[in-house]
């Protein structure tokens, strides 16, 4: 079975980076950005089979990003 990828999609470095290493070490590979546009970049690049997404970020909030990845 191939590596599964999550996205992280939060603006505190702190919780991103506290998720990166717990998926981490159960095998998962993870790309972590710290907003909504930078993660809907990420969606038209990379395949991605998870999203944990804070909902309330500063500038695009997660229903927001929700919304404009429709498209991806």
């Amino acid at each position: 079975m191939s590596e599964r990828t999550i996205l992280i999609v939060d603006d505190e470095d702190e919780i991103r980076n506290l998720m990166s290493i717990y998926l981490k070490n159960e095998g998962y590979q993870v790309v972590d950005v710290p907003n909504a546009a930078t993660a809907i970049d990420m969606l038209k690049k990379q395949k991605i089979d998870l999203i944990i997404l804070d909902v309330m970020m500063t500038g695009m909030n997660g229903i927001d990003a929700c919304l404009s990845a429709t498209c991806c």
